[in-house]
């Protein structure tokens, strides 16, 4: 056996040392007694092959049985460096765990001798000419953010000397920081900064790969001349290593960037996502061996599509409500405030405006037409806004101006008018549009495990989505209608959860709205092909497109013969074409009724004729909400 030995032994200052120990034992003898056994190969082969078995060895080896005679020289020479040097790598290459800044500390301190060196790392790159701050690394110490804003940091970065030791790429050595000129004021921030963290000498250096700047690698010691050009030389062991790992941060931030992109940007539902990877692969092999390669169209044959859709009632006629609301709010101070400047300085123009107000104040308060809001708008921020701001200018003192002022805090820069009931709505349908989507979203990780499927939803003045169920999208297991027919149960289920969750959350809305809920079912398979420019899932095929035809029609539908909505607040409406369908979706009902999700109410219609589209039924049952109140 020749395994190396290794010793860790603490100096006066705590800083550990690591030495190798080499032994040399050319100077001993080793002597057989009277109780020596004579081992044979096999012995011999028997105890190699047992290294552990003590009492086989106690037996070959008996007590008394040899004598080591003469001396050895221990020697113990000093590798803290090259240990240090090899422990820095080692944890560096840590792929699952951060760096550790205790560990990265005590190696600088045993490759240094310094016990109060401080390590820091200040990360960023430049963009469009300008250095930002990038957090590589959080669990590291920096000492340019220490106690800052990113603003002020960003600001730091001006200064003439880091600006130099970044493009330069030299190291930048102060041995005494009371020595060194403060001339730049940004230079002279940037100082006083260390000073507050007990930096005496430090050094700073460029972590830079090709043309790409990283950050910096800082080292400070709160003690004078600890830190100066000769020992920055030890840096040129360890900065390759550094860079990489700094350099592989920053890839895996922009993987990370691309993920948020691909998640939040790019249609690509991860039940899909083989298909692409598929075709990624055949693109990329074929081009690394030199041929042209066309991607192929993504289609999905014959799945079986799912829709649904919670929308808020009469969402058009609440707005353009909202809108004349504030439209007649905003004409009102506006008269208001006409007659008290009419008051303070009498003109004939302000009893004509006046006079316009009124009358547009009437026309307003019987309907809202199409132009109304930009007539207004228009006729308020060019006629009458330019009046009251010249009034505004000639009389400081005067009552109305006070007026004037609390009016103008009240109009929307944006719009040039009051927003204050559409604000309202809009925060209204963002609160509704949040809370559905949070349980929609977290329902689905539930489904996708019954059965991979693709699923996408969409939100505008309520929430929509579709899910698309099929052998083809997840090939690797088998399919059966059942796996369907679970997921339509879900489908219902899912629906109750979101009308109810509505029901809680509708008493603290700013704006009082309500809900209808319609799923709309589909027996017939379809095909899905994935559209390059828009970057979505389309339906494919001519014959498919009636199902796209009946989600953009089916809501606004009638009972057949009637001028009846088919939706209707606080009731799901299931839409359907064929007996098979109904006598499924009744069992469904009947559980959900069981459940107390449902009330006892079932109505079943026809749906009138649209066009593309005959011969469609519905079924219509309440939602129960007893146990809410």
């Amino acid at each position: 056996m020749d395994a190396p030995l290794f010793l860790d032994i603490p100096d006066k200052n705590n800083i550990i040392h690591h030495y190798r120990v080499l032994f040399n034992a050319d100077f001993i003898d080793v002597l057989p007694t009277e109780q020596a056994l004579d081992l044979t190969a096999e012995d011999i082969t028997e105890l190699v092959d047992n290294f552990s078995d003590i009492a086989l060895w106690k037996s070959k080896f008996p007590e008394q049985s040899w004598i080591l005679k003469g001396f050895s020289i221990m020697t113990l020479f000093d590798a803290t460096i090259e240990n240090a040097v090899s422990s820095f790598k080692s944890n560096l290459l840590r792929e699952k765990s951060a760096v550790q800044l205790a560990e990265i500390e005590s190696i600088f301190r045993s490759i240094y001798k310094i016990n109060d060196l401080r390590i820091g790392l200040t990360s960023f790159e430049k963009v469009r000419n300008e250095y930002n701050l990038r957090i590589v690394e959080k669990q590291l110490y920096s000492h340019l953010l220490y106690d800052s804003t990113i603003e002020e940091c960003e600001n730091m970065l001006c200064s003439e000397t880091l600006e130099n030791l970044l493009t330069k790429d030299e190291y930048f050595v102060v041995p005494d920081i009371d020595k060194l000129p403060l001339g730049d004021p940004k230079q002279a921030y940037f100082i006083n900064k260390l000073k507050q963290q007990q930096v005496k000498s430090f050094i700073f250096v460029p972590l830079v790969e090709g043309d790409k700047v990283l950050g910096l690698l800082e080292m400070s010691s709160s003690k004078v001349r600890e830190l100066n050009s000769v020992n920055a030389n030890k840096l040129n062991f360890i900065l390759p290593f550094i860079k990489d790992k700094v350099s592989k941060a920053f890839a895996e931030t922009e993987n990370q960037v691309e993920a948020v992109i691909q998640k939040e940007y790019t249609a690509i539902h991860p039940s899909v996502k083989w298909r692409f990877q598929e075709e990624a692969i055949h693109f990329l092999n074929d081009r690394a061996f030199g041929k042209d390669y066309v991607l192929q169209e993504i289609v999905f044959d014959h799945v079986y599509p799912l829709y649904g859709q919670i929308d808020v009632q009469g969402s058009s006629e609440s707005r353009n409500q909202a809108i004349r609301q504030d439209l007649i709010n905003q004409s009102k101070e506006l008269i208001a405030l006409f007659t008290a400047v009419n008051q303070t300085q009498r003109l004939p123009l302000f009893e004509q405006k006046v006079f316009d107000l009124e009358r547009n104040l009437t026309t307003l308060q019987q309907a809202l037409l199409t132009d109304t809001e930009q007539l207004m708008l228009d006729y308020f921020n060019q006629d009458i806004h330019p009046i009251l701001e010249n009034f505004r200018k000639n009389n400081k003192n005067s009552v109305a101006t006070e007026a004037i002022d609390r009016y103008f805090e009240r109009i929307n820069l944006s719009i040039g008018g009051f927003y204050e009931a559409r604000q309202d709505y809009d925060n209204s349908i963002t609160l509704i549009n949040k809370k559905l989507v949070a349980i929609l979203d977290e329902k689905q990780v539930e489904a996708q495990e019954y059965f991979p499927h693709y699923y996408e939803r969409y939100k505008t003045d309520g929430i929509e989505h579709n899910m698309y169920i099929g052998a083809s999208i997840a090939p690797g297991r088998n399919f059966e209608l059942y796996y369907l027919r679970n997921l339509r149960l879900w489908q219902l289920q899912v629906m109750c959860a979101m009308e109810r969750e509505f029901r809680q959350l509708q008493p603290a809305l700013p704006h009082q709205l309500e809900v209808t809920s319609l799923v709309l079912v589909f027996a017939t398979p379809i095909s899905i092909r994935f559209r390059m420019d828009e970057k979505q899932f389309d339906i494919d095929g001519s014959y498919n497109v009636r199902y796209e035809i009946a989600k953009k029609r089916i809501d606004k539908a009638k009972i057949k013969g009637s001028t009846e909505r088919i939706t209707q607040k606080g009731k799901l409406v299931v839409v359907y074409s064929n007996v098979h369908e109904e006598t499924e979706y009744l069992g469904y009902i009947n559980l959900l009724q069981h459940k107390g999700l449902l009330d006892e109410n079932i109505e079943q219609f026809e749906v009138e004729d649209l066009q593309g589209l005959v011969g469609l039924k519905a079924i219509r049952v309440g939602f129960n909400f007893q146990d809410l109140h």
